[in-house]
């Protein structure tokens, strides 16, 4: 049977795991569930103050919307980039933290990769659904009707960080270095990618540069980045293209890493 065939054969121990995934994300914590929305609030905080209040980054007003707030832009960019960052991190180790289960016992283990990144899924709805009905409530921002389009890029996103997870998760098995190059490497990305700063600002010092200006916008994470500002803080739909974009990087990464992980997968336990 497939590895695909498995995923959905084995759909109940799936939904275990994953279950098993959120009770333990925070457990034994005092605030709990909590942390999911205090966390990305405080990051907003400290960016706010640095970018928009010390360096003056503004992105200014939404286009058709006219909201401007750098707090809301902020948010709308750095929400799903933590649910990315986060629930691939979680994913790389979820192979290795469970290594005894992998040496004794046979089911698919993408099971594990996936379930950590339904895991974050659930948690991005969370902190997505708190945001929209806050930019309702605080600014009069109507996104309820951009909410299905918020849903498929969600979805789009998660097979990207699937993809991710697997090749990642696999490569940790033989490379244990790979969670501390990860944790460099998306360092650099995140600068990398404008959430904290208006994409504008790279484009003014790369004037004349227009073909590295096209390959710095359409990057994975920019796109993504770019789609959900355009839904939730513009109010308006994203370019076909973008779309185009993000499919063909979701679908990229999610065969790739599953290519990867199921050339490797028949010598982890021996690994672990």
């Amino acid at each position: 049977m497939s590895s695909a065939g498995a995923l959905v054969a084995r759909r109940e121990l799936l939904w275990n795991l994953t279950l098993r995934e959120l009770r333990g994300r925070y457990k034994r914590s005092l605030l709990g569930w909590g942390w999911s929305l205090l966390n990305p609030i405080a990051f907003m905080l400290i960016y706010t103050f640095a970018f928009s209040i010390i360096l003056d980054a503004s992105p200014g007003k939404g286009d058709p919307s006219g909201l401007d707030s750098y707090a809301f832009w902020l948010l709308c960019g750095l929400v799903p980039w933590t649910f990315f960052n986060v629930s691939v991190s979680t994913a790389m180790t979820s192979i290795v933290s469970n290594a005894s289960l992998v040496g004794k016992v046979w089911f698919p283990r993408e099971h594990l990769v996936v379930s950590t990144i339904l895991a974050g899924l659930f948690t991005l709805g969370v902190e997505l659904t708190v945001l929209s009905a806050a930019l309702i409530v605080v600014e009069g921002n109507m996104v309820l009707p951009w909410l299905p389009l918020v849903v498929l890029t969600s979805g789009l996103l998660a097979m990207f960080g699937t993809g991710f997870g697997l090749a990642l998760a696999a490569a940790n098995v033989f490379f244990r270095d790979m969670t501390y190059l990860w944790s460099i490497a998306v360092q650099a990305w995140f600068f990398s990618t404008p959430i904290v700063y208006p994409p504008r600002l790279v484009e003014e010092q790369l004037a004349g540069h227009s073909t590295i200006v096209r390959i710095y916008n359409d990057l994975p994470m920019a796109v993504v980045v770019r789609v959900f500002r355009n839904l939730m803080y513009d109010l308006r739909m994203p370019r076909l293209i973008d779309y185009g974009l993000l499919t063909a990087y979701s679908v990229i990464a999610l065969l790739a890493g599953w290519w990867l992980f199921d050339r490797l997968e028949g010598r982890f336990a021996e690994e672990l």
